[in-house]
């Protein structure tokens, strides 16, 4: 008899695998936002502080989405200074929706499922934009992800597919 894995989980927030993914995703999302920064505006062209967000909520649910898109925005800007603060509510909401369209996308599909991980991206992309649009006042600043930040958005969505298909097994 065989066992098929499945390729999505869901686990709650008692559970210690949450506490345990969360960190490895918060870790990831420390290390590779320090990577982009080595290239001038890397971090405004890579969007990196969201992908590890995007893979912890889609692959492990909603509570490894939430900690990692809460807690990673709020350890690099306490432990390196970028996010710099005044740019925390809008990096912080967008993360959150991530997290949230990631984890709802997941559960509606089942499984890995690239129209899923479109979706997703384009979900907290425009709410993180409206929302940026009306805390800023500029449409501009809004459209900055868009704009200088279509590498990251791609990035994520395929880079984000290939990643989630290769953790299919685990």
């Amino acid at each position: 008899m065989t066992t098929t894995t499945p390729s999505v989980y869901n686990y709650s927030i008692a559970q210690w695998k949450t506490y345990f993914f969360a960190l490895i995703f918060i870790i990831g999302n420390l290390i590779f936002p320090q990577l982009a920064h080595l290239v001038p505006m890397g971090g405004l062209i890579f969007l990196p502080i969201y992908f590890f967000t995007l893979i912890g909520a889609y692959k492990y649910g909603i509570w490894v989405g939430l900690l990692t898109a809460i807690l990673s925005p709020l350890a690099n800007s306490l432990f390196f200074g970028m996010p710099p603060v005044p740019s925390l509510p809008a990096i912080l909401l967008k993360s959150v929706m991530l997290a949230v369209a990631a984890a709802y996308m997941a559960k509606k599909f089942g499984r890995v499922h690239f129209l899923a991980v479109l979706l997703a991206v384009i979900a907290y992309q425009i709410v993180g934009m409206s929302f940026e649009w009306i805390y800023k006042g500029s449409l501009s600043a809004a459209l900055q992800d868009i704009r200088i930040g279509y590498p990251g958005l791609a990035f994520q969505i395929f880079g984000g597919y290939l990643v989630l298909l290769a953790l299919k097994k685990l």
